[in-house]
């Protein structure tokens, strides 16, 4: 994933769009950048790798190497960004978060004219941002560049560009997939993923863009520079997972959804007679945590916190590449409370079971501390596909998703024409997906959110939510 931020502001700007960067950490671990325009200076740009130290510290000596009126951030999980472009549409910083899944073909299709070329990452792959830059400089200006970008291009792109006049170009993706918030105060106007980033600077909340809509923003005026569009499909996983709690989308505060979201998974076993002996309910830390306070207030059992992670010295920019490496890590940040888990019959509720492994780590850190049965809640429904929009799931192949791995075990090829049926608790499929995935992971029992449950949480109409990583549908 990834997320931005940025201002036009009337005078220096460089610690609020700081802080307003750090707001989106949670949403990557792996690049994060800045540029700023200064009407002395011009576009000024530093990029590092926070893969092992936080955004903060990495950035702390900004204020002394740049300045600017106007200035936009990113937290990357992918490619170095913004990028700084010279072109017949000016010299220009852009930043974008999305996914591109067609790169090669959009190369070769329309970029690949005599004495073109592209600089080259490790293993020959072309940095998604320049490659969005290339797409957009293809046209006459800005706005047409744009939109010819987020048509051509299958997957996403949401787009902040900083130009040479100090303006800023906010462009949310084609269907809306991710948000882009507008705030305003006296001296100037802020673009951000989050809208909590700005809210803490100061601005007031002026609006949320439209699928599709692009708009430009200077020290005082706000420009719509094309409408939005009618068709919305946005990520239905932000309110679930990845979308940091204090924010708020199309109306929807994500904290207050998880709530909801655990009440309605409570309610469910109420009435299905799954309503267990249960000592405590736990959330998997940290996104984990609300939807299961949900439940516990819906379940009448008591709210409970069995094990907390230590993160001062473990943050969550510590990612090592190997997975067994990361295992440890997750292991090692886990410290147990065993008043609160030994003999005791424990529910967990998590956001989400993409591939299972940590999670079976933490099930069976809590038995070896003495757990008498550890039960487990997924937040939202079994993820069957990779999601090729946002790439959130990091997954390269389905296969590597444990409910598509377990409906390969149980069932083989034929099992991919069923998946509709394994989503579903109350088939036969659904149970035998259930009770394979407890033996894996010990569980003592496992239920998932339904579609049907997690829309009615978040509550806006669901044709305007992408849930293809769930059921596979566009």
């Amino acid at each position: 994933m990834g997320g931005f931020f940025g201002i036009a502001s009337k005078s220096d700007c460089m610690l609020d769009v700081f802080f307003g960067v750090d707001y989106h950490s949670h949403l990557g671990t792996r690049r994060a950048g800045m540029a700023a325009y200064d009407s002395e200076i011009g576009l000024q740009r530093k990029i590092h790798s926070i893969e092992n130290s936080p955004f903060r510290t990495k950035f702390e000596h900004i204020f002394e190497e740049m300045r600017g009126t106007s200035a936009i951030g990113c937290i990357s999980d992918s490619d170095p960004q913004p990028m700084l472009i010279r072109s017949h549409l000016g010299t220009y910083a852009i930043s974008m978060i999305g996914a591109v899944n067609n790169a090669d073909e959009l190369i070769d299709k329309y970029l690949m004219l005599k004495g073109g070329y592209f600089d080259a990452m490790t293993g020959g792959r072309v940095n998604t941002v320049e490659l969005v830059a290339a797409l957009i400089n293809q046209k006459e200006n800005f706005v047409e560049g744009i939109k010819f970008a987020q048509e051509v291009i299958e997957g996403s792109a949401s787009i902040l560009i900083l130009k040479q006049d100090g303006h800023i170009i906010a462009a949310r993706d084609a269907l809306g997939r991710m948000p882009i918030l507008i705030g305003k105060r006296e001296d100037g106007y802020a673009a951000t993923f989050e809208s909590f980033a700005y809210q803490k600077l100061g601005f007031a909340d002026e609006r949320e863009l439209g699928p599709g809509e692009i708009v430009e923003l200077s020290h005082d005026t706000l420009t719509v520079l094309a409408e939005a569009g009618k068709e919305m499909k946005m990520c239905a996983f932000l309110w679930s997972y990845y979308g940091y709690p204090t924010s708020t989308y199309e109306g929807v505060n994500v904290e207050l959804m998880r709530y909801k979201n655990g009440e309605i998974m409570a309610e469910r076993d109420m009435e299905e007679g799954k309503h267990l002996e249960l000592d405590y309910v736990g959330g998997v830390p940290d996104s984990g945590t609300p939807h299961a306070i949900g439940y516990a207030l819906k379940s009448d059992v008591p709210f409970a916190r069995p094990f907390i992670k230590y993160t001062p010295t473990w943050s969550k920019s510590f990612t090592p590449a190997k997975q067994s490496d990361r295992n440890k890590i997750a292991k090692m940040k886990q410290i147990p409370i065993h008043g609160l888990i030994q003999d005791k019959n424990l529910l967990f509720v998590d956001d989400s079971i993409v591939r299972g492994t940590q999670l079976k780590e933490t099930v069976d850190f809590l038995y070896q501390n003495g757990a008498k049965s550890v039960h487990m809640r997924s937040a939202c429904p079994p993820i069957m596909y990779g999601c090729k929009y946002l790439n959130f799931t990091r997954a390269t192949s389905d296969m590597e998703l444990i409910a598509r791995r377990v409906i390969m075990e149980l069932e083989g090829e034929e099992g991919n024409n069923h998946i509709e049926e394994y989503s579903d608790a109350s088939t036969e499929r659904g149970r035998a997906l259930r009770k394979a995935i407890c033996e894996k992971l010990n569980f003592a029992s496992l239920e998932f959110q339904s579609l049907e449950g997690i829309i009615k949480a978040i509550g806006i109409e669901p044709c305007k939510l992408c849930t293809y990583c769930w059921n596979g549908k566009e």
